[in-house]
This record gives structure tokens, sequence and C-alpha cells, in this order.
């Protein structure tokens, strides 16, 4: 997103929600979570906008290893490390910041519709993430816009 385009929103926000994500599979480094991100806090910093809900994924920081074995051992590593590696880019920006956050990772998306309940985990021993839909992972989200349970951490939410 254009940094014009993030200031023009963030003038009038009260809280935003970033659900920055790529298809792009690349053999490149990526920069698109933390330089879009960057953008977004030094706009809400500029404009006194408190409140960030983040979504991130099964992989970032302490997420690591609560995937199952396919996806820990091989799809990560693999397929996902450079899109990861800026997503824990993405997350120290935020963690540095002065705002009031919250880091959303949520468990394999589905298209299914919305159940209405899922466990809300920042306790990850033992844990191995499933599946939650998209519907879901919104609900929770506007949720955390003015609920301060979760207030600077990084819940899993999944079935």
């Amino acid at each position: 997103m254009l940094d014009s385009q993030i200031t023009l929103n963030c003038r009038v926000a009260t809280a935003v929600i970033s659900s920055l994500g790529t298809k792009k599979i690349s053999l490149e480094p990526v920069t698109l979570f933390s330089t879009g991100t960057k953008n977004l806090l030094g706009a809400m910093q500029h404009y006194n906008v408190k409140r960030l809900v983040c979504i991130t994924g099964i992989g970032a920081e302490d997420m690591k290893g609560h995937g199952g074995w396919l996806y820990d051992k091989l799809i990560l590593p693999l397929v996902l490390k450079r899109i990861y590696d800026d997503k824990d880019r993405q997350e120290a920006e935020i963690r540095s910041s002065n705002l009031d956050w919250i880091i959303v990772r949520p468990g394999f998306l589905t298209n299914q519709p919305a159940k209405g309940s899922y466990r809300v985990l920042t306790d990850l021993t033992g844990v191995t993430a499933s599946h939650i839909s998209r519907a879901d992972v919104a609900a929770f989200v506007l949720q955390q816009l003015t609920d301060d349970r979760y207030l600077h951490q990084t819940p899993l939410i999944c079935d």
C-alpha cells in the first residue's frame, strides 16, 4: 500500500487492523510485511492512533513448531521461509512500538461458515494448531478493537 493511502486512512481512524498477505511464494527476500508495518506504525503514531490488531500466522516467532510435522518440517522451511522471516521482522516492529497492540495468529484458514466458538491460546505448551474459519478470525479480530484481554499478547486462535 502506498504511504499516502496509509496516511489518509489513519487521519480518521481510532484503531487499525492489519491483515497484509501475499499469495506469491518468493525465492527472493520478502519485505512486504515489515515495510508495510513500518509505514503503518509511523502513520498511526503521527495521527495518535493507539490500537493495532495485526494478523500474522503459524510460523511467526514463538509459533514455530506448533503447525504439525508436515507444516513445521517441510512447508514452513522450504516454501514459506522468506515470508515468515519477514513476518518475524513485522512482529518485532510492532512489539517495539508504543502502541496498544494484539498480534493474532490464526490456525489453518478455511472458507467454512463461522462456528462462533474457537480456542484462544496464549500458552502454546503441547499445542498443535488446527483449522479456523476466516469468518471466525474476522469476528475475533473485530472484538479485539475494544477488548484489552489480549493486549500486548499473541494469541493463537483455532478450533
